[in-house]
């Protein structure tokens, strides 16, 4: 347990387990006055020496506790001191004794159970929790084809077994927290001591020792504490709800933090690149992966650039469009009341307002609402001359590659940036778009995940690297792990079975003969 300055907890620290149980009893009761969950049963051992279990109903498995009880309530030995009673007497597989209210409240609001026994000064903590928690689905912001379909929950203890599935092996570390003065939320930092670098995990920590705050309700409070840049609108710390995803990521030497309460799981440090990179990326066969990924840096800079493009090319180089093409705009342009650069904001604007509709309304009615929605708006606003078709069109497509982003802050920051663009290409055309690219290629380059350049391997350039970013290479052909990452250990695959498969196109080995090549043989 970490000593930090949370007001609760470090006041009933200082308060020792008195050897008077009326003492406790009454203590307990003017604490918890007014919580009708808080349940304090008191019982006597073999009917004789007085003791109290408390717990949190709905947090503590009741039938756990209840056999508890009863261990205790028929003892034989005689035992009066919590030191023969946890090592004798209690069914249970975790008890752990304190000496204060601050470790041993704590523990219980989190849904163990405690025990105090008269004339002793320490008191048990049993886990027995048992809180009611969501099954484990398939996460539905990062759904794929081909890989595992199961997803983080909202208890941490899940979470972390599921991580630890994964990886079956003692170097899985994984520290415990707690963040919040009213809420005490548990955090864990996960990592693989043989692979991460020491100096990488101390400063993940060092960051979130410091965070002094009421509250911690979801893994997106502490990501704006623990980030780098707090201004800049592209994300620094990636979230998942897939544990092979967690567990790829601290193959590669970097560092999980998980948080009760939430599915997301935080991953540091994090590039641009991994906006652009699914989990499925390293299932599929390599060629339609890299394919893929191409695919999705082309939409990246449509959804980034088409409304500025056509904006620009509208307004101030009409000249670059064929002459059909320019006609075709123009006729269509020909009775719309604003300007270019209005019309696209009020359509752009628009698709957005649908878009956060879709995933505020019921799931039964969003993805209708969303697609009659652009339907019905689309076709009544070019009837009524508001906009003009190719303006919808432009809409459309930046919104489907907007999409096509597997990382949902990713997609955001672009989203985001797309506005500023369209300004600046209303304002001084191709050359605005080419000065905005600019300065957010410039911001870009001088960011930082906990000191991780941004754009890495791209800048500062890791040839070595990029077989795992411009292309997907196949798993033989990626032997080290990425440099731009410190690590212990670089090496991911033993030399001998890539060098077979590279010298001869793949797996051969001995010549299995068959009973076709038997008869072909007689034959001849």
């Amino acid at each position: 347990m970490l000593d930090r300055d949370y007001r609760f907890i470090d006041e009933l620290r200082a308060v020792p387990i008195s050897m008077e149980l009326d003492n406790n009893q009454q203590y307990l009761k003017e604490l918890f006055d007014n919580c009708s969950d808080f349940v304090v049963r008191e019982f006597k051992l073999q009917q004789s020496e007085r003791a109290i279990l408390f717990f949190v109903d709905g947090m503590a498995n009741t039938e756990e506790v209840n056999e508890a009880m009863k261990a205790l309530m028929i003892l034989e030995g005689g035992e009066r001191f919590v030191d023969e009673i946890s090592a004798s007497v209690l069914p249970v597989s975790q008890i752990e004794k304190v000496d204060n209210y601050g470790d041993l409240l704590l523990s219980v609001l989190g849904g163990d159970t405690g025990l105090i026994v008269e004339h002793n000064n320490m008191a048990l903590l049993m886990g027995m929790r048992g809180m009611e928690k969501r099954s484990i689905n398939e996460p539905e912001t990062e759904s794929v084809v081909r890989g595992p379909r199961e997803g983080f929950v909202e208890n941490i203890r899940t979470n972390t077994s599921m991580i630890r599935r994964k990886l079956k092996t003692p170097h899985l570390k994984m520290k415990p927290l707690v963040i919040g003065r009213e809420s005490n939320t548990n955090v864990v930092v996960t990592y693989l001591d043989d692979l991460a670098d020491p100096a990488m995990v101390e400063e993940v920590m060092r960051r979130l020792q410091k965070i002094n705050i009421d509250a911690v309700l979801e893994s997106g409070y502490l990501e704006e504490f623990i980030q780098d840049s707090a201004y800049s609108p592209f994300p620094q710390v990636q979230y998942t709800e897939r544990p092979d995803m967690v567990a790829a990521a601290l193959l590669q030497g970097r560092v999980g933090i998980i948080v009760d309460g939430t599915p997301f799981v935080l991953l540091v440090p994090f590039i641009f690149a991994e906006i652009l990179q699914s989990s499925e990326d390293y299932y599929e066969r390599f060629q339609i992966s890299t394919l893929i990924r191409w695919l999705r840096y082309t939409l990246l800079f449509l959804s980034l650039l088409t409304p500025g493009l056509y904006v620009a090319i509208t307004t101030y180089h009409q000249d670059l469009l064929p002459t059909t093409l320019l006609l075709s705009i123009a006729a269509a342009r020909e009775a719309i009341p604003f300007p270019a650069v209005v019309e696209t904001l009020m359509m752009e604007i628009t698709f957005e307002a649908l878009r956060e509709a879709g995933i505020r309304l019921p799931k039964t009615i969003g993805s209708a609402v969303s697609i009659l929605g652009a339907l019905v708006v689309g076709q009544a606003s070019v009837q009524a001359g508001i906009v003009s078709a190719p303006m919808v069109i432009v809409v459309s497509i930046t919104g489907i590659a907007s999409f096509t982003i597997p990382r949902f802050n990713g997609a955001i920051a672009i989203r985001m940036l797309r506005f500023p663009i369209i300004i600046a290409a209303s304002l001084f055309g191709i050359y605005g778009i080419m000065t905005a690219l600019l300065l957010i290629i410039g911001h870009m380059a001088s960011l930082r995940s906990f000191g991780i350049p941004y754009l890495s391997p791209l800048a500062p350039l890791s040839g070595t690297d990029l077989k795992d970013i411009l292309i997907r290479a196949p798993w033989w052909a990626l032997k080290e792990r990425p440099s731009f990452t410190p690590v212990q250990d670089g090496k991911r695959i033993s030399d001998e079975l890539p060098d077979e498969i590279m010298h001869q196109s793949g797996q051969r080995g001995q010549t299995i003969a068959h009973a076709s090549d038997e008869d072909n043989k007689e034959e001849s």
